[in-house]
């Protein structure tokens, strides 16, 4: 009939296939068999973004599957941490066996913030010392000028001056004590050989005989008290000399000391006024704290060095009086009892200080001897 439709049409319409039907049908199949083998797919991802760490192996593992084989990171271990990690990701390389990587030896690390470099503390060493001599320097040539004010302890330069002239004082009777000493020593000499020559002529003069005995007897009694009194000035001279030469002279190395380190704060006093009287913004601000920190560090290293001087002073002059003292008995009573013949008295008088004398006419013992 006209008005009806054939069912062997409608069955040949269905069976019919379409093209692009079947094309979509056909890559929907494909995604749904390649959907297992995803890995992104199987990765479970929680609330806040974070990887399960069940599946972390996994992945690690799938990953190191799709890289090529020529990259020569099938060893690589890659360590996630979470988003509130401070510490960005690890990539850990080394040896692997049986899934176990295998800790590497190695020596102690170093942090290179914490080495120090020895020429950097070595520069730093020269530049401190040149800009403490640039200061000290410009201290001195201003203090010569009359520009700049020192510090002045007014009892501690008297004491100081008065122990230098003394000093000079001293090496002076050193000097004159020494010449008397050479000159004692030529005249003994003279007095002996004297002695001997009237002895000689007191045997060959038969006539003359008492009379170059008496004068050979006198001319060997003063070479032997002459070498007495020889004994006690050389005693004198070595204590004087022992008093100037180190005793003084270590005190005034001290002062010498004292004065550097007053030049050395005097300097750093200058800069800390000089600063003081500039403005005061925030660029000075931290100079002058750090200008205040050195005065102070040179301040107290004075105030140290003052005080030792004046101990040393007062120390040097209660030693001077006593080694002087006795030192000066010593050579007056000497002097005294061989210029008036009392050979008794000069012996007491070294037997008193201690002084051993060399037997007149002994030689001294030979090398074999001694031995």
């Amino acid at each position: 009939m006209p008005g009806m439709s054939d069912p062997s049409n409608d069955s040949t319409a269905l069976g019919a296939s379409n093209p692009v039907t079947e094309e979509q049908d056909s890559e929907e199949s494909i995604m749904a068999q390649e959907s297992p083998k995803n890995s992104a797919a199987e990765i479970p991802v929680t609330s806040n973004g974070e990887v399960e760490d069940s599946h972390e192996h996994g992945f690690s593992r799938d990953l190191k599957r799709s890289l090529p084989a020529g990259l020569g990171l099938s060893e690589t271990q890659i360590t996630s941490h979470g988003f509130d990690s401070t510490k960005e990701g690890v990539i850990e390389a080394g040896p692997f066996q049986g899934g176990q990587r295998i800790p590497q030896k190695s020596g102690p690390v170093i942090l290179a913030d914490e080495t120090k470099n020895p020429a950097m503390e070595k520069l730093e060493l020269v530049r401190k010392w040149s800009l403490n001599t640039y200061k000290c320097t410009r201290q001195i040539i201003s203090e010569k000028l009359g520009r700049g004010s020192r510090t002045v302890d007014l009892e501690l330069e008297a004491q100081i001056d008065i122990l230098r002239e003394n000093k000079r004082k001293y090496e002076n009777i050193l000097k004159l004590a020494q010449t008397l000493s050479s000159q004692l020593f030529q005249m003994i000499q003279t007095q002996r050989q004297l002695g001997d020559a009237f002895a000689d002529l007191s045997l060959k003069s038969l006539e003359l005989h008492e009379e170059f005995g008496y004068n050979a007897d006198t001319q060997k009694l003063l070479a032997k008290n002459g070498e007495t009194l020889l004994g006690a000035i050389n005693f004198f001279i070595a204590s004087v000399n022992t008093l100037v030469s180190k005793t003084i002279e270590d005190t005034l190395m001290t002062v010498k000391q004292y004065e550097s380190v007053r030049i050395e704060y005097d300097a750093y006093r200058t800069d800390l006024e000089e600063l003081n009287l500039g403005p005061r913004d925030a660029n000075t601000l931290p100079k002058i704290e750090q200008s205040q920190h050195l005065f102070q560090a040179h301040k107290e290293k004075y105030d140290k060095i003052r005080n030792d001087v004046s101990i040393k002073l007062k120390f040097l002059e209660e030693n001077k009086v006593k080694v002087l003292h006795n030192q000066l008995v010593l050579f007056h009573n000497a002097i005294t009892a061989y210029f008036a013949g009392n050979q008794k008295q000069l012996e007491q008088t070294l037997r008193q200080f201690h002084i051993k004398l060399k037997t007149p006419g002994v030689d001294a013992p030979s090398w074999l001897e001694e031995q």
